[in-house]
């Protein structure tokens, strides 16, 4: 039997995989080496899987926004409880100035929790904020904290929204 997925369940799995393509775009570009044959995962996993070097690789992605009203705006919906908490927190406890650093810092923290059943697996980061851009997020390279213990081989961010500005390598 083939379970549907609710329209959310749906446009959740189709972010993922533009970020995962947008990253893959990038990665290749800059590396030169070959990453295709994009597949989404059932949870528990990361969220999308492709080929790299010959072997898997999964990838886990997150979304990088800076508050509730830009997330709805850029989604075009409401947000999950836990998302809407998050972003509601940051916003109340955070300068703009500082927002930035402690969005992407709290979806590393998060993100570094997380336990997979898989050999090999990277943490891609979308920003999804319009106003901050690839080179704020370069600046703030020495600034970032990336947990001691986390599961990522690699973690790299996609710059903007669409990706024109490509990606960033925040670990290792």
């Amino acid at each position: 039997m083939v379970s549907r997925l609710s329209s959310s369940e749906q446009e959740k799995v189709e972010l993922e995989h533009q970020a995962a393509k947008l990253f893959m775009r990038w990665y290749e570009h800059e590396t030169g080496k070959v990453i295709r044959h994009l597949w989404h995962n059932r949870p528990s996993k990361p969220d999308v899987s492709c080929r790299f070097e010959g072997e898997r690789l999964d990838i886990e992605v997150a979304h990088l926004y800076g508050s509730e009203l830009e997330a709805k705006q850029i989604l075009n919906r409401e947000l999950s409880d836990k998302t809407r908490l998050e972003l509601q927190e940051l916003e109340r406890n955070t300068a703009p100035k500082s927002r930035l650093l402690t969005a992407l810092n709290r979806i590393l923290l998060n993100k570094s929790l997380k336990h997979y059943k898989t050999k090999r697996v990277w943490l891609v980061i979308r920003n999804a904020h319009p106003a901050w851009s690839k080179t704020q997020i370069q600046a703030l390279q020495q600034h970032i904290t990336v947990p001691d213990a986390h599961p990522f081989e690699q973690i790299w961010i996609v710059g903007d929204w669409n990706g024109k500005s490509g990606i960033v390598q925040l670990f290792p």
